[in-house]
């Protein structure tokens, strides 16, 4: 397998390419590492491939907020310029500026 690069960036808001819930990045894992349970949950037609990058996100949607685990094929950027509503966000970022969160000092992924 080649290497890969990450093409979004911790603090980066995205939205889901299929669901409608978007979310800021806090961790980046350079290929799948969750449990073969969660990827064969699901369904086959829209399972990604193990090889890319998968995000961890603070996530949201019209009805909560939670931590969604996507991979990259599955991301685009989010164009809205407008901060996430994760009650979570504020703990490991320190501020919202153009667009983008800055990581709070002294929070490590």
């Amino acid at each position: 397998m080649d290497a890969r690069f990450a093409k979004f960036n911790i603090g980066q808001v995205v939205k889901h390419r299929l669901f409608p819930f978007r979310g800021v990045i806090f961790d980046v894992d350079p290929e799948f590492s969750n449990t073969e349970e969660w990827w064969t949950s699901i369904p086959e037609d829209i399972r990604p491939r193990k090889d890319q990058p998968f995000y961890h996100l603070l996530a949201e949607n019209d009805q909560s907020a939670y931590v969604a685990y996507v991979s990259e094929q599955n991301l685009l950027p989010d164009e809205s310029g407008e901060p996430v509503g994760h009650p979570n966000a504020s703990e490991m970022f320190e501020g919202f500026e153009q667009g983008h969160y800055v990581l709070r000092q002294g929070v490590r992924q």
